[in-house]
């Protein structure tokens, strides 16, 4: 039986692209190849292994944005293990529960908080706490440092967990929603024909990696289409005018695009490279959706996913995108909607490889 891991699958890919750029830091930091990032992966993951870890393991990271936070989340993957991102902002109080719910094996957190994390992991008995902070320095680092460049990626199954990622809690207390190498295999297979990637692609990353829009939507798509990804530690509306030039992709929030279009820089000839521009996360006003067309001549993509699902909609790369509206089903997705009264409508939800889930709404 071939192995399902989601990472088992990028490698394939990642032989194949060998010399060309994975990830250029926008900061003018040194470049990885696909090839470095591979063997950096292996490393991590072994390091990850001298540490306990064993696959179905939880490895809770709550790390500042870095290249080497991204080397961790394929890591994990590799060895079989379940990410569990957390919020950079979340108090103490948050990460013990999700701690006590999740019942990691390791936690990966910032220098600075390790030694209050120290006295949650103790409270719950986890195995080891490690550290990593924004430079990609660290406990972690330094053991990653010394590990082989060799690792044998774990053997599982399109039905074991890959992710463990926690809901906004609008309904109670955040739930841990259970994501397969499966579903976000077939989540990132379908959006990269749907929105046409390729390894001719460049991204600007500047969304954060603790939730599913930065994380899977981003990253999975890239990784497996074999396209470039300039990092962006954080959005600066200036500094990504100044890369698209270079750029062909963009993801962002609604949030992005209000700043981008408060930048002077923005116009056509800034953004003439540019073939796609998504928008998700947050509804897209339509007003900003015309004034961002009227600067640039570029229609954003509006899309709709939710934490426990991946992507469900997407507006088409081909077609009229319209403000105001997610778009259609992804293909393989049903979405069926319930109830003629707005103060009383059901969404049902079915993916590839994942829940059928049904959401209440009332007004």
């Amino acid at each position: 039986m071939a192995n399902g891991n989601l990472y088992h699958l990028f490698e394939e890919g990642f032989a194949q692209q060998g010399a060309r750029v994975a990830i250029r830091p926008a900061d003018g930091q040194s470049m990885m190849t696909y090839a470095e990032m591979s063997a950096a992966v292996s490393r991590y993951a072994n390091a990850l292994g001298v540490l306990g870890v064993e696959p179905g393991d939880r490895v809770t990271v709550q790390v500042e944005k870095s290249v080497a936070g991204v080397l961790l989340y394929l890591a994990v993957m590799k060895a079989g293990a379940v990410y569990q991102p957390l919020n950079t902002a979340y108090t103490e109080a948050e990460v013990d529960y999700f701690v006590g719910d999740a019942e990691p094996k390791l936690i990966v957190c910032d220098p600075a908080r390790q030694q209050r994390l120290r006295a949650i992991a103790d409270a719950h008995k986890v195995f080891a706490v490690v550290n990593l902070d924004g430079r990609g320095e660290g406990s972690l680092a330094a053991l990653a440092g010394q590990m082989d460049e060799r690792h044998d990626t774990a053997d599982r199954s399109a039905e074991d967990l890959a992710g463990l990622l926690y809901t906004s809690g609008t309904t109670g207390r955040s739930k841990g929603a259970m994501i397969t190498h499966g579903n976000l295999a077939a989540n990132a297979s379908t959006l990269v024909k749907l929105w046409q990637m390729s390894d001719a692609d460049v991204l600007l990353h500047a969304l954060p990696v603790f939730h599913v829009h930065g994380l899977y939507v981003a990253l999975n798509t890239c990784f497996l289409a074999g396209a470039e990804i300039i990092w962006f530690d954080r959005f600066d509306a200036a500094a990504m005018i100044d890369a698209m030039p270079r750029a062909t992709l963009m993801m962002g929030v609604p949030t992005f695009y209000t700043r981008l279009l408060a930048t002077p820089a923005l116009s056509r000839e800034a953004t003439r490279n540019m073939r796609l521009f998504i928008s998700g996360s947050a509804p897209l006003l339509t007003d900003t959706h015309h004034a961002f067309s009227a600067r640039t001549g570029q229609a954003i993509l509006e899309r709709y996913g939710m934490t426990e699902t991946g992507m469900i909609t997407s507006n088409p790369y081909d077609g009229a995108r319209v403000p105001g509206s997610v778009g259609f089903a992804l293909p393989d997705v049903s979405v069926r909607i319930r109830g003629d009264q707005p103060s009383a409508v059901s969404i049902e939800i079915c993916i590839p490889c994942g829940p059928r889930i049904s959401i209440g709404c009332t007004a």
